[in-house]
């Protein structure tokens, strides 16, 4: 492996408890720890049984739960989570559930600045990211600010014992996602690398048994571990190519979240796998596989995910406006990024074939060196 020798590379400051059980009996203490006495519970309406345990362990300190998280957190949600959190005299929030309970804890937290503790019950990752996101009139706007990053996160394997098999493989290549675009981001480092091979090693380990086993405490337990893993490195890089086109695919054309992520990332990765070789030799060793971009279609597939952004409900023609809406706007990449070239990857992923790796020379490829990219 080439060592990379410019890198910068910033920690975060949260702490994390990673322990069966722990969503009842850590969340209290950290709640403690943080000197909060009054926390608003968020969840989405999937979650709110395992919230309200939450919210009863809290006992005294809980101000009230909040079960309207949403996908891809609409700005009337947040509206309203902001008028619950003052109404009820809230200092900080706990956050239960998935991407969608995090998100909306997320925008709290950056409208009032009020501390959030996270409890995930599924692989999304988004609890060690400072990023947040929200969806107005059919735009989703994403940003990054230190004010969002969950002060403490509380992992509890258990919590992810009753997530549905599907739900739990397409959560989890979402996680996969996430590892893949920060091996190649132009903030990238040694230590990112470090943690996206593991992380991709042990989700595509712990995925086969827990779809084998939903009960398996051990395989469940490892794929939340990855999840960690995965979403530290999202958080501690920028996203690309894959990132845009899901932010865009979801919250434009309403897709849903994890299950784009697993139709797209095959194809973006092979569009991209030109100008990434080192990403790519790091991926290979993780999954045991040559051809990268197939040995994740092929996992996917094989665990009964949706292969294309047709399964999804997106139509054929909304696969060039949403190429021209991605092309348009900039972002870091590690291969140029143009309309025709957005438009193949989303016209291969609404299709869902095996995704076939670009092949292009090193110059057009910028030689595997992450650029910032203007709009064309």
């Amino acid at each position: 492996m080439t060592f990379q020798s410019e890198f910068s590379y910033e920690t975060r400051p949260v702490r994390v408890v990673f322990r069966p059980g722990a969503a009842v009996t850590a969340t209290p203490g950290e709640a403690a720890r943080l000197g909060l006495r009054r926390l608003l519970v968020v969840c989405g309406s999937r979650g709110e049984a395992v919230a309200r345990a939450v919210a009863d362990a809290l006992g005294d300190s809980c101000a009230g739960v909040h079960a309207e998280a949403r996908m891809h957190v609409p700005v009337e949600d947040a509206d309203r989570a902001v008028a619950a959190v003052r109404a009820a005299g809230a200092d900080g929030c706990v956050a239960v559930g998935g991407g969608s309970a995090i998100g909306l804890g997320k925008a709290i937290a950056l409208r009032t600045g009020l501390p959030l503790i996270a409890v995930p019950s599924t692989y999304s990752g988004s609890e060690m990211t400072p990023v947040w996101g929200l969806t107005d009139h059919g735009t989703k706007r994403t940003g990054r600010d230190p004010v969002v990053q969950p002060r403490s996160v509380v992992y509890d394997p258990r919590l992810t014992l009753s997530l549905p098999v599907p739900l739990s493989v397409t959560s989890g290549v979402n996680a996969l996602a996430h590892a893949v675009e920060a091996l190649y981001a132009p903030d990238t480092s040694p230590l990112v690398a470090v943690m996206a091979e593991e992380g991709v090693r042990a989700m595509a380990e712990a995925l086969p048994r827990l779809a084998a086993d939903p009960k398996d405490l051990d395989a469940r337990g490892r794929a939340l571990y990855a999840a960690w893993l995965c979403g530290s490195c999202l958080g501690s890089t920028t996203m690309g190519l894959h990132h845009k086109l899901c932010h865009v695919l979801g919250g434009t054309f309403g897709l849903p979240h994890a299950e784009t992520h697993t139709v797209v990332l095959p194809y973006a990765l092979a569009h991209n796998a030109p100008a990434a070789p080192q990403a790519l030799a790091v991926l290979r060793r993780a999954l045991g596989a040559d051809d990268v971009p197939r040995a994740l279609w092929e996992l996917a597939g094989r665990l009964g995910a949706p292969r294309s952004l047709a399964e999804l409900g997106l139509r054929e023609g909304d696969v060039a406006p949403a190429a021209d809406r991605v092309a348009g706007e900039p972002y870091a990449n590690p291969r140029e990024v143009t309309a025709e070239g957005v438009r193949s990857v989303l016209r291969a992923a609404y299709e869902g074939g095996p995704p076939v790796t670009a092949q292009e020379p090193p110059s057009i490829a910028r030689r595997g060196r992450p650029v910032r990219l203007q709009p064309p």
